[in-house]
This record gives structure tokens, sequence and C-alpha cells, in this order.
């Protein structure tokens, strides 16, 4: 079976909930156990034997993606390129626009994945699955959530042989616990289909979850690969660090070269770029990853977080459950706390809340904290539950409050 696959990046309208850690690239391009979130993507999808080609479909300006796609291109022996609509064409809209390019050489089936999707993706089984399924024109991998998240995602009614009798997107009431994952294999007929969708709609703008999947699921024609492996989104920056203690698990679990194991005392998971600069004295982990040029001083204590690009976490700080961004300044004997996050471990299948900044009372929801780019913490300042937007000089310290 001939491959190609598209990943869906949408553009700088989308990804607004991940701010302030979008503001200064493109949410696909945020890095996560030390590579972009679609890294991980084109990592696992290189592994396939019949992969040919892959796309990134958005409307960001395709300069952003220029160097990524160069390096990626080399790192991982595929053919990648960046394909700009011209506007906001939907989940399916760009696949029809792209068309001619995405079949040339006549492949057989097309992966199509949402870029702020992370998990321990089961390509390899999804194209074992299709192959065996010659009456299925797509194949949607598939999770379990709880009846009362599953509302928020692409609702999943499945046979006993995977076919989908019914699939509807965030319904209003509970219709099945089974949910998307927003992995998708399509036959090239599919493309046919969005075509025929697109010449009759109101817009230019053709969705996979509202136009396409139902009318697919009707004439049966759509099937399921229910998985159990770990998966989650990242909709918020405070979903990143879920993913991010997730993706350093799995270098574990794969032995990966990428898992730091000296320099400073380590514990658990942890990655630290090469060109860091890290104080055998400092205290580093489980679950955290720290990027290029950064420097961290004697006695820092930090745990769960993301030390982005040429930050500095000087002497004797301490960052907990937190991301501090580029060229952020972290002063002496400071300490960056957030609050932890995580699904509900005595609830089955439960995924991570995606919650909103304030709650119905108005109050800010406890969260991480997180410091946009070039921001100063001075020494002997506690930050705890915050989210300041970038280029802030701190002058004290402060607690539940987003400072703009």
């Amino acid at each position: 079976m001939s491959l190609k696959a598209a990943v869906l990046v949408g553009g700088a309208q989308k990804g607004t909930r991940f701010r302030p850690l979008s503001l200064q690239l493109p949410k696909p391009l945020f890095p996560i156990a030390g590579v972009p979130l679609i890294e991980h993507h084109i990592e696992q999808l290189s592994k396939l034997e019949n992969l040919t080609e892959i796309f990134l479909i958005g409307f960001y300006p395709s300069d952003l993606f220029d160097d990524f796609t160069k390096r990626c291109e080399i790192q991982y022996a595929v053919k990648i390129r960046y394909l700009e609509e011209p506007e906001a064409l939907g989940t399916a809209g760009g696949l029809d626009h792209f068309r001619s390019v995405i079949l040339e050489d006549c492949p057989t089936a097309i992966f199509v994945l949402n870029a702020d999707v992370c998990g321990d993706l089961p390509v390899s089984e999804m194209v074992t699955e299709l192959s065996q399924k010659p009456e299925a024109d797509c194949l949607l991998l598939t999770t379990e959530a709880t009846r009362d998240q599953s509302v928020n995602f692409g609702s999943v009614v499945i046979d006993s042989s995977g076919k989908v009798l019914h699939y509807v997107d965030k319904p209003t009431t509970f219709v099945s616990q089974h949910i998307s994952c927003g992995v998708y294999l399509l036959r090239v007929q599919v493309i046919d289909e969005i075509r025929r969708v697109r010449a009759f709609a109101e817009s230019r703008q053709v969705w996979f979850e509202t136009e396409i999947f139902p009318q697919m699921a009707a004439i049966c024609k759509l099937y399921a690969l229910h998985t159990t492996r770990w998966w989650s989104q990242t909709k918020t920056a405070a979903a990143a660090l879920y993913a991010n203690r997730h993706y350093l698990r799995l270098y574990r679990c794969c032995d990966s070269p990428r898992l730091c194991r000296s320099g400073a005392h380590i514990i658990g998971d942890v990655f630290i770029d090469l060109t860091a600069e890290v104080d055998p004295t400092a205290k580093i982990g489980p679950n955290v990853s720290i990027g290029a040029k950064a420097r961290v001083g004697a006695g820092v204590r930090i745990r769960e977080s993301i030390v982005l690009g040429e930050a500095v976490i000087n002497e004797h700080a301490c960052v907990l459950h937190s991301v501090i961004g580029w060229r952020s300044v972290v002063g002496a004997w400071a300490r960056v706390e957030g609050t932890p996050i995580s699904p509900n471990p005595n609830i089955p299948f439960a995924k991570l809340d995606n919650k909103p900044l304030f709650n119905a009372d108005g109050r800010l929801n406890p969260s991480l904290t997180i410091l946009g780019s070039d921001v100063h913490v001075p020494p002997e300042t506690v930050i705890l539950n915050s989210i300041v937007l970038p280029y802030k000089e701190l002058s004290s310290s402060y607690k539940n409050q987003i400072i703009l």
C-alpha cells in the first residue's frame, strides 16, 4: 500500500488558547519533550515502510516552516512539503485544494493527522487494518472517554466489526464513549467525495467532522480502529506540560538517546538540549525538558516543567509545574510554581480537562504557571499559578494573576 500523509497545522487564528506560548512561533512548532509538536507525528510516520511524502497543510506563512521541513527531510529521510492555503479551508478542504499535488505518483491511501493531537499512535496497525477491510474507504483512530467528556469530541458509535454506525461531532447530549482521536487513514476516493461536498457548500471550508464522516457512516464506508494507548490533545499550554511528561515516558520505553542520564542530579525522565548549560549541583526531574542554550545555575530545583531556549534559571531558584519562556530569567532564590494538571486517576478513561482560564465566579482556575518570552522574575520572589505575557519586568511576587 503506497502511502502519503497530511498533517493539518491550522493558522494564526487557531490555537489562541495556547497563548502566550504561541505568540512567538506557530503552535505546531512548540517544543514538547525537546522537539516540535508535529515532529512527533513525522517521527512516527517516517517508520512506515511505504510512506513516500508528508505534507503540512495550513494557512501560516510558508516561511515559518522552511527551516523545520528542511531539517526533518534530512533527519527522517522522507520528503516533506508545506502547502499554504489561501485561506482557512477546514479540515478536509485543504486536501481537495491541493489534490493534484497530494495525488502525484498515485498513492493508495493518505494519513490525515490534526497537529494538536499527541500520543503513541498505532499508525502501522492502521495500515494493516485498512488493507484487511476492502469495504472501508476511511479508518478512524478512536479511543475511550468518560460520558461527561465524550461530548467535547467527535463521538463514534461502532459495531463489533469496527464499522462506524453513527458519527456526530461534539454532540449536545451523550452519544458514545468512543471518541475520534483526530487521526484518519483515507483511501484516495475520499478526496473525490470532498470535492463533491465542496461543490455544493456555501463556503470554501469543508470539515471531516461535520460533512464527510457523518455521510460516510450512513453508507457504511467508515470504520474505526480502537486504541488503548496514551492519547491527548494540546489545546492549552497546560496540556503541553501533560504531553511533555508522556512523550518523555515514550522515550524511556524505546530507550531513546534523547533522555539525559548525566551532567546533573537527574531524577526520572529528563530531556536536556546538548547546548544547554546545567550546573552539576542542580536537581532536575522528573518530567523536565530544557531547551537549547538555556542556563541552569547551582542548586536549582526543576520538576514537571518546560524550560525553553536561552532561558536562565539562576542559583537556588525553584521551578515546579511551569513553562519558562524563551530568554526569560528567573532570579536567584525565586520560586515559580503552578498547580499540577492531570486527568482524574480515579475515573477510567478520563482525559485531560481543557478548562477555561476563569471559573463561573470569574476567578482564575488554578493551573500551571507560564512565563512568556523575555520575562524577568526578580530574586527571592514567588510567582504562583500565574500567566505572564512576554517582555514583562516583574518587581514583586504574584499569585493567581494574569500579568498583561
